[in-house]
C-alpha cells in the first residue's frame, strides 16, 4: 500500500521538477569540473615543469573557446533540441577528462582542456540548462532557474573540495579517471533517460501553461509584440543589449576576477590556508542560496529593478574590500580580523550569481521562439568573454603593481554602469496587460 500511494505522488509530481532535478546534477558536474581548473594549476605546474602563466594559459584559452561557442550551441538547441546536446556534451567532457591522464605535455592539456573540454562545458552550460527551464515551467519560472543556477555553486563547493582532497590522497592522474567515470558511469546515463527536450515528447504541457483565458491571450500579446522583434533582428532590440552588455560585466567580476583571483588575493594579503579556503566555501555556500532566493524573487517582483539593485550591491561588496587596501593601517587592522574577509565572502556570494534567474527570464520575456536559443548562447557568450578578461587583466595588472587595488576598483566602477544600464531596461508590457486583464 506505501509503495501505492508512493507511485501515485510521484504521477502528480509534474515532470518539469524531473528535468530540472536531472539539469541541476549535469550542471553540478560540468560546471563543477571546470571550477576545479585551480587544483590542477599546481600538480600540472611539478608534472610538465610549466610556469603559472602556461598553466592560466590554458584557462584563458579555455574561456574564450567556451565563450564563441555559446551563440552556436544555442543554434545548436534551436535546431537538434535540449537533450543532444546536453548528453553529447557529458560524453566529451567524460572522454576528454579520462584523456588528459594520458597527456605527456602541457600543449597536449591546452588542446584536450582548453579547446575539446570548453565545447563541452558550453554544451553542458547555463545556456542549455536554462533553455530546458524555459521550455518546462511558465509557471515558477523564476524559482526553477534559481535552482538550476544554483547547481554552478553547488559545483564549486562538490567538486572543488573533492577534487582537493583526491588530488592531495591519491595525485591527480587517478582524479582525472575518477571524475571522467563519475561523468559516464552516473551523470550521462541519467540525462540520457530522464531528460526531455520539449514537454510535447511526453505528450503534456509545460507547468502553468494550461490554456486559461488569461493565459491565451496573454500569447496573443506576446505573439504581436515578438514579430516586430523577428523582422528587426535581436541585435536592434534594446533589451538585447541592455542585457548583454551588464551580464559581460558580470562575468568580468564574479566567474573572472573573484572565482579565479580571491585565493591569490587572501594569499597576498597574508591570510592562512585555512582563512582562505574558510572565505572561498563561504562564497560558495551563500552563493548557491543567493542563487535560489533570487530565482523566487524573480517570479514576484520587477526582474529589472532586481537586476540593477544587485549589481550595485555586489558593486558596494567590492567597495567594502576597497577600503581597506587605501592604507597600510587599514590593511593592517583587515589582515588582523579575518572575519572581516568572511563577511565580505558572504555578502558577494548573496549576489554572485543571483542576478542569472531574473536576466534569463527578462530574456525569455523579449525573445519567444525560433530565436531564443540563439539569443541565449549570445547572452553567455558575452558573460565568458568578461570572464576571460577579467581572469586574465588582473594578473597582469598585479605583475605591474604588486596589488589587486586597481583591478578591484574598476570592478565596482564597471559594476555601477551595469546597475545604471540594468534600470533602463525596456518594461515587458505584454505580461503587465495580461495580468491586468
Amino acid at each position: 500500500m506505501v509503495w501505492k500511494e508512493g507511485l501515485g505522488l510521484l504521477k502528480k509530481i509534474h515532470y518539469g521538477w524531473v528535468i530540472l532535478a536531472v539539469c541541476f546534477i549535469g550542471v553540478l558536474a560540468a560546471q563543477g569540473l571546470r571550477y576545479c581548473f585551480g587544483a590542477f594549476i599546481e600538480p600540472w605546474e611539478q608534472e610538465f615543469t610549466a610556469s603559472r602563466s602556461m598553466v592560466s594559459a590554458i584557462s584563458f584559452v579555455s574561456f574564450i573557446v567556451f565563450a564563441l561557442s555559446q551563440p552556436v550551441i544555442g543554434k545548436l538547441i534551436d535546431k537538434y533540441g535540449v537533450k543532444r546536446i546536453f548528453v553529447y556534451s557529458i560524453i566529451l567532457l567524460g572522454v576528454t577528462t579520462i584523456l588528459t591522464y594520458f597527456a605527456q605535455n602541457i600543449w597536449q592539456l591546452l588542446i584536450l582542456y582548453g579547446v575539446i573540454s570548453s565545447l563541452g562545458f558550453g554544451g553542458a552550460s547555463g545556456v542549455t540548462a536554462t533553455i530546458a527551464v524555459t521550455k518546462w515551467f511558465h509557471k515558477k519560472q523564476g524559482l526553477a532557474l534559481g535552482l538550476v543556477e544554483a547547481g554552478f555553486g553547488a559545483g564549486q563547493m562538490v567538486m572543488v573540495s573533492s577534487s582537493l582532497f583526491l588530488i592531495n590522497a591519491f595525485g591527480w592522474k587517478t582524479t582525472v579517471l575518477l571524475i571522467g567515470g563519475f561523468l559516464l558511469l552516473i551523470v550521462f546515463p541519467l540525462l540520457a533517460i530522464f531528460l526531455k527536450s520539449e514537454p510535447a515528447e511526453m505528450g503534456i504541457k509545460a507547468l502553468g501553461a494550461a490554456g486559461t483565458a488569461i493565459k491565451q491571450q496573454q500569447d496573443s500579446i506576446e505573439s504581436k509584440e515578438t514579430q516586430p522583434i523577428l523582422k528587426k533582428g535581436y541585435l536592434f532590440h534594446r533589451g538585447f543589449w541592455f542585457l548583454i552588455i551588464p551580464f559581460f560585466i558580470c562575468g568580468f567580476t564574479t566567474t573572472g576576477l573573484m572565482d579565479t583571483h580571491l585565493i591569490p588575493f587572501a594569499q597576498a594579503c597574508g591570510f592562512s590556508v585555512a582563512v582562505t579556503g574558510t572565505a572561498v566555501t563561504l562564497l560558495a555556500a551563500f552563493n548557491t542560496g543567493g542563487t535560489i532566493v533570487a530565482g523566487i524573487l524573480a517570479d514576484r517582483f520587477d526582474n529589472r529593478k532586481m537586476i540593477a539593485l544587485i549589481y550595485f550591491f555586489r558593486g558596494m561588496t567590492i567597495v567594502f574590500l576597497v577600503i581597506f587596501l587605501t592604507s597600510a593601517k587599514w590593511l593592517g587592522f583587515f589582515i588582523e580580523n579575518p572575519w572581516l574577509l568572511f563577511v565580505f565572502s558572504i555578502s558577494f556570494g548573496i549576489v554572485d550569481f543571483a542576478v542569472v534567474a531574473p536576466t534569463v527570464k527578462l530574456l525569455a520575456g523579449y525573445f519567444r521562439g525560433s530565436s531564443l536559443g540563439v539569443v541565449t548562447g549570445f547572452l553567455y557568450m558575452s558573460h565568458q568573454l568578461g570572464s576571460a578578461i577579467g581572469s586574465f587583466l588582473p594578473g597582469v595588472l598585479f605583475d605591474r603593481g604588486g596589488s589587486y587595488t586597481s583591478s578591484l576598483v574598476t570592478a565596482a566602477i564597471l559594476l555601477m554602469l551595469a546597475a545604471i544600464v540594468s534600470a533602463c531596461l525596456p518594461k515587458q508590457t505584454a505580461q503587465q496587460e495580461a495580468k491586468a486583464a
